[in-house]
């Protein structure tokens, strides 16, 4: 039985060796039947656009406790990469749910669904209210960032504040990048292996470096890689890139006058669509050291975090860091 080691723990074996040729010994199907999440983990059944499916959530903390905080993932990601967060809000009173999002983790992964972030939202809204559960803080990071706008400006009275850690969608992607069919990003799906998404992620969120508690975070995604699924899930992987592109969130920021943190790791250079800009274009997608400004001026009432020197994984790069200022965004 494989045991989820927290991020703290993992990084105090640093020094411990990676076999990458245990890539190709690792196997998931596409809810990851065998991989085992941080928290025990249950199941919320519901029907959407004609189809009986399933969403995994975990719901760590005090269950009558009055603060309640949403951990939304990102796109390579599912919800069992927020341990040591959930921990940290458990310590501090709060009730945490974090769901696996449809066509993410241990969730449903339909053959065909009509993804937009509206949608997700209302997911997450129906498991929340299966839940009993009123008003909440909500968490999002990466993509989940920007299903946290929707939700947060879809239903402002639900939220008590909204917290974005290097969220994409900082910059209207379509303005400057070309429009894909799913098609295009199915066949980039397929010629993923182990070794390229591990030096994506080294080269993009660590800043070229490596540690063993990074690579627990692939275990998930190369043992569905390397399963009998992989189409099924590189299908979902690639039909869950058009909301990133055609649902624009900055034109939601004036809108949403809740308490809004940004916690922004400015070394984040996360650009989607940066390989295939329209023709004449100059701009540079995925500044963040700009970006976070002009999106902490685009929201009525932002507060602005900056981490120097950190990625689009701020809460793993440095997570003593991340931890100060997160505890100082909840306050």
């Amino acid at each position: 039985m494989k045991f989820f080691l927290s991020i703290t723990l993992l990084i105090s074996i640093s020094c411990t060796t990676i076999n990458h040729k245990s890539d190709n010994l690792l196997s998931y199907d596409k809810i990851l039947s065998g991989y085992h999440y941080p928290f025990k983990t249950e199941t919320f059944f519901f029907k959407s656009q004609e189809k009986s499916l399933q969403m995994t959530y975990m719901d760590v903390g005090p269950k009558n406790s009055q603060k309640i905080a949403l951990l939304l993932h990102g796109k390579n990601f599912a919800g069992y990469y927020w341990l040591d967060t959930a921990n940290l809000l458990v310590s501090h009173g709060y009730r945490v749910i974090i769901p696996d999002q449809i066509g993410f983790g241990k969730s449903s992964k339909p053959e065909s669904y009509q993804f937009s972030f509206y949608q997700w939202s209302l997911n997450s809204f129906n498991l929340l209210d299966s839940l009993s559960i009123g008003s909440f803080t909500i968490v999002g990071h990466s993509m989940g960032g920007m299903l946290a706008t929707h939700m947060t400006y879809d239903r402002p009275n639900r939220i008590k504040k909204m917290i974005l850690i290097n969220p994409i969608g900082l910059e209207p992607y379509l303005k400057y990048a070309q429009y894909k069919d799913s098609s295009f990003f199915y066949e980039m799906e397929l010629k993923k292996t182990p070794e390229k998404f591990r030096e994506y992620q080294r080269k993009n969120y660590y800043d070229d470096k490596w540690l063993p508690a990074y690579e627990e975070l692939l275990l998930p995604h190369i043992g569905q890689m390397t399963g009998p699924d992989w189409k099924k899930v590189a299908w979902n992987n690639a039909l869950t890139y058009g909301p990133i592109f055609t649902e624009d969130i900055t034109r939601l920021f004036p809108e949403i006058r809740n308490s809004v943190r940004l916690i922004i790791g400015t070394r984040d250079k996360t650009g989607p669509g940066r390989g295939w800009l329209k023709e004449g274009v100059k701009y540079k997608l995925g500044e963040y050291k700009k970006l976070a400004l002009k999106t902490k001026i685009s929201f009525p009432n932002a507060k602005l975090y900056t981490l120097e020197g950190l990625g689009h994984m701020p809460q793993f790069e440095d997570f003593s860091r991340f931890r100060a200022v997160f505890i100082e965004a909840l306050k």
